[in-house]
């Protein structure tokens, strides 16, 4: 039987070699002279933390981590950006979560776009990702339309395509 795994994966090493471009350019750029603007990437969790002097900096820290990421075809959509904290002084810090996998809550959201629209096809969860099968190659492709014109807030792969 035919069939198709819908995940969200984000390739690390891009991340780590966006995140070192990212800290190069900042450290070589006039406005961050003197500055304690930099990334620094927690690996096992997938955590970025963004250290910047002020606000204003923070976000230009960010801007140039998302054209960094962007560059190496890493969706923007797949970070998260948390809570931004006051450390000593004025200085700023923000936690960025990098997505990888799909949350529970928007697997069952796919499986049940997938059913309500009526396809001669089955959504079944499996772990952080979708398995979605059916009998013709044409329904699968036409799910996988309808997926990719759905779901917009998340950065979706369809792999293992198997007849």
């Amino acid at each position: 039987m035919p069939s198709f795994d819908i995940v969200s994966q984000v390739n690390q090493q891009e991340v780590k070699n966006a995140l070192e471009q990212a800290n190069k350019e900042i450290a070589n750029r006039y406005d961050f002279k003197g500055s304690d603007a930099r990334i620094e990437l927690k690996e096992k969790e997938l955590e970025l933390a963004v250290f910047a002097d002020d606000d204003f900096k923070l976000g230009q820290v960010m801007d140039v981590l998302r054209a960094r990421l962007a560059k190496r075809s890493v969706d923007a959509r797949s970070l998260e950006p948390g809570a931004v904290e006051k450390i000593s002084g004025d200085k700023v810090k923000q936690t960025v979560k990098v997505k990888n996998g799909i949350e529970q809550e928007k697997a069952k959201s796919i499986v049940k776009l997938i059913k309500d629209q009526k396809l001669k096809v089955a959504g079944s969860i499996q772990g952080d990702e979708v398995r979605v099968s059916g009998a013709k190659k044409d329904d699968l492709q036409a799910a996988i339309q309808l997926v990719r014109a759905s779901v917009t807030d998340l950065p979706l792969q369809f792999i293992n395509f198997r007849d």
